[in-house]
């Protein structure tokens, strides 16, 4: 909650106001149907994955607070579903997580499943798939949560616009999920992103005849643009879903004062440009104060991968101007692409607002070492950690866990380290060979938990790639990031305990390695993955328990696959 995060004395002023606003709570009631739709986001025509016919999918708005209940019926026929409320804490609703395989069963084609928690914290948020690879397919949007009435955000403005980005495929997730699973030589990468999108839209080059249907006038992939008064301050929340691509985002001529990230107010500080990872949402004001007589680009850059996409672009349109009237420049190419000091630098400028610090604990009960390598099992090309490649079992662990279905995975626990101090990250492993595992980490419940998360050489030599990991159920601390082999005698003297940054989502910069901490205290269970969607379908993921045996009942319509058809 945002009371959580305030410092004692602003506790006690709006502790009688949320007690007011919490009486007041409302219930959002959305029913979405979930189908194949044809679209052209990027005006070439393909199959897409559409809530009530659309791609992104409404954008949910709640207050602090109140309560969302979306009714999701599947309508693809031949796919399971499943929706995660990605950065949504779901206290006390661990079964409303929407993760296939952790704290759900599907929804089978033709069935109806009924979300409903609470928004409890303030701040932006995203939701998108979470089965197999089909996040990708377009079943994704924003949650916009305000603050309640009488609360003063450090910041002010006159409007919002929010702004969700992507990289899109014309080949389908089942073309690209059967060529990463493939063996050997057969092995067929995702390759890179055919465009990137601006709330929904693209431009993909008609004239590179592809096959299928391109139309470049279609209004489907007209830029999308955003309207500003001339003189007016702005926010403008920036989520990315991407399934691939670290991204790079800037508005021509503007600058960005950064001020929220992951739903956290952030110590204010100004880009040219902000770095943005897949799972990672940000708030950033602009002030609409240039030449108020022509439009300016949004522009979206590929950055980390050697790009092989062209700029993704948008309209940042001042009223007055005609609409249809291009910018006249050419859209920013943003930094290049390789430039990891660049992308590291801004990382670490984001710390906790000063008026809104919430300190770790000074100390861990429990240090837990994952180092990310490319490998291989039995042939085929995966990702794992700790040399664990993950697999998900049939039967979901919060109701094998609390219904003593202990045989349904693996009992013995993962390795909570590696040999950190001869593993050379530098370069490709010398034995790449991995195993399958769908066992789990238990914590302690009220435990404090730290995870370095190591970087590495992939199985192509100078190669390390990024690696967005995301947190379910938790907000963690970020202690400090590295570039380099993570010192476990020193690195931990230099972890910032006096004003860290909130987040749910944090990025690993190729050879480099991130530190967080997080309480053990949100019962359930809770996916812990790579957000780049190839990865965490590789299997670079694991599993937290805690607290398991404090849940009462578990909801039986959560329950009908695997083991759990006996329990309904």
């Amino acid at each position: 909650m945002l009371l959580a995060r305030r410092p004692l004395l602003l506790s006690i002023i709006f502790a009688y106001s949320l007690l007011i606003a919490s009486v007041q709570a409302k219930v959002h009631h959305h029913k979405w149907e979930i189908t194949y739709q044809f679209k052209s986001p990027d005006c070439l025509k393909k199959l897409a994955v559409t809530i009530n016919g659309k791609t992104p999918g409404p954008t949910i708005y709640a207050t602090e607070g109140d309560t969302v209940v979306v009714e999701v019926k599947n309508d693809l026929l031949t796919e399971n579903v499943a929706i995660h409320w990605h950065g949504i804490r779901q206290i006390g609703t661990p079964w409303m997580d929407g993760t296939e395989g952790v704290s759900q069963c599907p929804i089978l084609p033709g069935e109806t499943f009924v979300y409903r928690f609470v928004v409890d914290q303030a701040g932006t948020y995203i939701y998108h798939a979470h089965y197999g690879m089909q996040r990708s397919a377009g079943l994704n949007g924003m949650i916009v949560v305000k603050v309640p009435d009488g609360f003063k955000e450090p910041f002010t403005y006159d409007r919002e616009h929010s702004i969700l980005l992507n990289d899109w495929w014309h080949n389908s997730t089942y073309e690209q999920a059967t060529g990463l699973a493939l063996p050997g030589n057969q092995f067929t990468w995702v390759g890179e992103p055919h465009s990137l999108l601006i709330n929904g839209r693209g431009k993909f080059n008609c004239s590179l005849n592809v096959g299928g249907t391109c139309n470049s006038t279609n209004p489907e992939c007209a830029p999308y643009m955003l309207t500003v008064v001339p003189g007016k301050t702005y926010r403008f929340r920036i989520a990315s879903v991407t399934s691939l691509s670290a991204l790079n985002f800037e508005i021509e001529g503007h600058s960005l004062t950064v001020v929220e990230a992951d739903s956290h107010y952030v110590d204010p500080f100004v880009v040219k440009n902000l770095n943005i990872y897949s799972g990672e949402t940000y708030s950033v004001i602009l002030k609409a104060d240039q030449d108020p007589n022509r439009n300016y680009w949004l522009a979206s850059n590929v950055v980390s991968r050697k790009p092989g996409t062209p700029t993704g672009t948008g309209i940042l349109h001042y009223y007055g101007v005609p609409r249809g009237r291009l910018p006249t420049n050419v859209p920013p190419m943003g930094p290049l692409w390789n430039d990891t000091m660049y992308r590291f630098n801004q990382s670490v400028a984001i710390h906790a607002h000063s008026s809104f610090i919430e300190s770790p604990p000074s100390k861990s009960d429990r240090v837990i070492n994952l180092l990310n390598t490319q490998n291989r099992v039995n042939g085929v090309m995966r990702w794992s950690v700790n040399n664990v490649s993950f697999d998900l079992p049939h039967t979901p662990y919060l109701i094998a866990l609390k219904n003593n279905l202990h045989h349904v995975f693996e009992q013995r626990p993962p390795p909570d380290t590696y040999d950190v101090k001869t593993y050379d990250i530098f370069t490709a492993p010398v034995n790449p060979n991995a195993t399958r595992s769908n066992s789990i980490y238990k914590l302690e419940f009220g435990s404090v938990v730290d995870v370095i998360l190591q970087n590495a050489n992939t199985l192509t030599a100078n190669n390390s790639e990024t690696h967005p990991w995301h947190l379910h159920g938790h907000d963690f601390w970020v202690l400090g990031y590295g570039l380099g082999k993570f010192d476990p005698e020193s690195d931990p003297k230099r972890y910032n305990l006096k004003n860290p940054i909130l987040k749910n989502t944090v990025v690993v910069h190729p050879l480099g390695w991130t530190a967080i901490r997080f309480k053990a205290n949100n019962p359930g269970v809770w996916a812990f993955h790579c957000h780049v969607q190839s990865h965490f379908f590789m299997g670079m993921r694991i599993v937290f328990e805690e607290g398991v045996e404090k849940l009462g009942q578990l909801p039986k319509f959560i329950m009908g696959c695997g083991e759990s058809k006996f329990e309904n």
